[in-house]
C-alpha cells in the first residue's frame, strides 16, 4: 500500500464529503426548493465537509511520512544487540543501519550478512509494515471524523461562506509563509558559508585581488599551497559577456518588437512573434553546442585572416550566442509594454500631425520606457547567470581582460566548477563559490531593485 494510494484515496473522500455536505445542507434546509434559507450556498457546506475531511487527515499524512522511517529506524538500533552495537562509532552504526535497510529492501548491502543483521532486517521489514497500516487507519479515521464533525454542524445558520474563505486563506498565507521562509532560508546558508570563507580570505584580496587560482596544494609546503582568491577577474569577465550579450540583445529585441507591435500586419505578427519566441525554449546546451563549434570557429577563422590572435574559446563567441539566446526575452516583453500603451495617446499625437515614426519616438517609446527597462534589466539578469554558454564558448580561464576575443571566464562558471566532485566544506576553496554565489545574488538583487524603482517612477509619470 503506498503513500500515493493513500493519497487518492484521501481525495475521493474529500469528493464524498463535498457531496454530502452539500446533500446535508439541502435536507436541512427543507429540500432545494428553501435553499434561500442557508446563511451561505450549498457549495460551501459541501467545501466545508471536504475541508474538514483533507486537511487534518493531510497535515497527519505529511508528519507521518516525514517521521517514519525515523522512528522505526530509531527503534531498530534500540533493539541491536549489545555485542553487536557495542563499540560502533555513529558512522560505523550508521553504515550496519543503512546495510539493514537495503538488506530489508532486497537490495544488496556492502558487509557480511551475519545473523544479527539478518534479524534486524526482519524487525525492520515487519515495522514498516506495521507502519503503513497504522498510517491508513489513522489518516483514514481523521478523514472521517473531520466529515463527521463538519456534517455534524451543517445547519441552515452555519455561516459555511465565511469558515471555508478563512480556512483558503490561512492556506494561501501558510503557502506564501513557506515560500518566504524558504528563501530566507537559502540567503541564511548562503551568507553563513560566506561567512565562513571570509574568515579564511581576507575580504579585500576577494573583491579587489586580480589573480585567482582557488586550487589549493595537500601540504603546506607546496607551490600555491595558500591559493588566490582575487575575483577581479571573475567580475570583469561576467560583465565582459554580458555586456557582449546585451549589445546584441537589446537593439535586436527592441526593434523586433517596436515592428511586430507597430509596423506589421496582424498576420505578419501572429506567425513571426511564435517564431521568434521558439528561440526562447531551446535548451542553453544547444546554444552552447552553437557556439562552441559554430560560431566560435568561425571568428577565430576571420581574426586569424585579419591578422588578429583570437583563442579558440573566446568572450566574443559566448556573448554573441548569448545575446541570440536573450532576444526573445527582450522582444517579448518589449512588445507587451508597447502593446499596453493606450491608442488615445497616439491618436492624439496624430490628431496633432505627427507622423508614425515621430509618433513612436515621442509618445509610443517613452510611455512603454518602465517596461522596456524593466525587461532589459531582468535581461541582464539572465546574462549575468547564464553558465552553460559560457563553460562551452568562453572557457575556464580567469583572464584579466577587456579583449573580447581572449578566453575568459565568468562567476557561474567557476562556482560550477568549484562544486563539482567531492568537497571538503571546510576548506576555502569550496566556500569560495558561497561567496561568488552571494555576491551575485547582491548584484541581481540590486539590479532588479533599480528595475523596480525605474517602473515605479514612470508609471506614476504617465499614469
Amino acid at each position: 500500500m503506498h503513500t500515493w494510494t493513500l493519497l487518492l484515496v484521501l481525495l475521493a473522500v474529500m469528493a464524498l464529503a463535498y457531496q454530502a455536505g452539500r446533500k446535508r445542507a439541502i435536507t436541512s434546509a427543507g429540500g432545494a426548493g428553501r435553499i434561500n434559507t442557508l446563511h451561505s450556498l450549498p457549495a460551501y457546506y459541501g467545501f466545508y465537509a471536504a475541508l474538514w475531511a483533507g486537511i487534518p487527515a493531510l497535515l497527519l499524512l505529511a508528519l507521518w511520512t516525514g517521521v517514519q522511517d525515523q522512528v522505526i529506524t530509531q527503534l531498530v538500533s534500540a533493539d541491536l544487540p549489545p555485542a553487536v552495537a557495542a563499540g560502533l562509532s555513529p558512522g560505523e552504526l550508521g553504515l550496519m543501519l543503512n546495510d539493514v535497510k537495503n538488506l530489508a529492501a532486497g537490495s544488496i548491502v556492502s558487509g557480511e550478512v551475519t545473523p544479527a543483521i539478518q534479524a534486524a532486517a526482519d524487525q525492520y521489514g515487519r515495522l514498516q509494515g506495521l507502519a503503513r497500516w497504522a498510517q491508513w487507519l489513522l489518516v483514514l479515521a481523521v478523514a472521517l471524523g473531520g466529515l463527521a464533525l463538519a456534517l455534524g454542524q451543517t445547519r441552515p445558520g452555519l455561516r459555511a461562506r465565511n469558515r471555508v474563505e478563512s480556512i483558503v486563506l490561512a492556506v494561501m498565507i501558510l503557502c506564501s509563509s513557506i515560500a518566504i521562509l524558504t528563501t530566507l532560508g537559502i540567503i541564511l546558508s548562503v551568507a553563513f558559508e560566506s561567512y565562513q570563507f571570509f574568515t579564511k580570505v581576507n575580504p579585500a584580496e576577494f573583491f579587489l585581488g586580480t589573480l585567482w587560482s582557488p586550487q589549493t596544494a595537500m601540504r603546506t609546503d607546496q607551490v600555491a599551497a595558500a591559493g588566490a582568491f582575487g575575483a577581479v577577474p571573475l567580475f570583469t569577465g561576467t560583465l565582459l559577456v554580458s555586456f557582449i550579450a546585451m549589445a546584441v540583445a537589446v537593439p535586436i529585441g527592441l526593434m523586433a518588437a517596436i515592428y511586430l507591435s507597430e509596423y506589421a500586419p496582424r498576420g505578419v505578427r501572429s506567425t513571426a512573434k511564435p517564431l521568434l519566441e521558439i528561440l526562447a525554449g531551446i535548451p542553453t546546451v544547444v546554444y552552447g553546442f552553437f557556439a562552441a563549434l559554430t560560431l566560435a570557429p568561425m571568428i577565430r577563422a576571420v581574426g586569424e585572416s585579419l591578422g588578429l590572435a583570437v583563442a579558440s574559446e573566446s568572450a566574443l563567441a559566448a556573448g554573441l550566442v548569448m545575446g541570440i539566446m536573450i532576444i526573445p526575452f527582450v522582444s517579448s516583453l518589449s512588445d507587451d509594454v508597447i502593446n499596453a500603451v493606450p491608442q488615445a495617446m497616439r491618436d492624439g499625437s496624430y490628431a496633432l500631425g505627427a507622423t508614425k515614426s515621430e509618433t513612436i519616438r515621442r509618445v509610443v517609446i517613452p510611455a512603454a520606457l518602465p517596461g522596456i527597462v524593466g525587461g532589459i534589466l531582468l535581461a541582464v539578469s539572465r546574462a549575468i547567470g547564464e553558465t552553460m554558454i559560457v563553460v562551452m564558448a568562453a572557457g575556464l580561464a580567469a583572464n584579466l581582460t577587456a579583449n573580447p576575443l581572449a578566453s575568459v571566464t565568468t562567476v557561474t562558471v567557476q562556482i560550477v566548477t568549484l562544486l563539482t566532485g567531492d568537497q571538503e566544506f571546510d576548506s576555502a576553496k569550496t566556500l569560495a563559490a558561497f561567496a561568488l554565489g552571494l555576491t551575485l545574488f547582491l548584484v541581481t538583487l540590486a539590479l532588479n531593485v533599480i528595475a523596480l524603482h525605474i517602473v515605479r517612477k514612470y508609471r506614476e509619470q504617465y499614469e
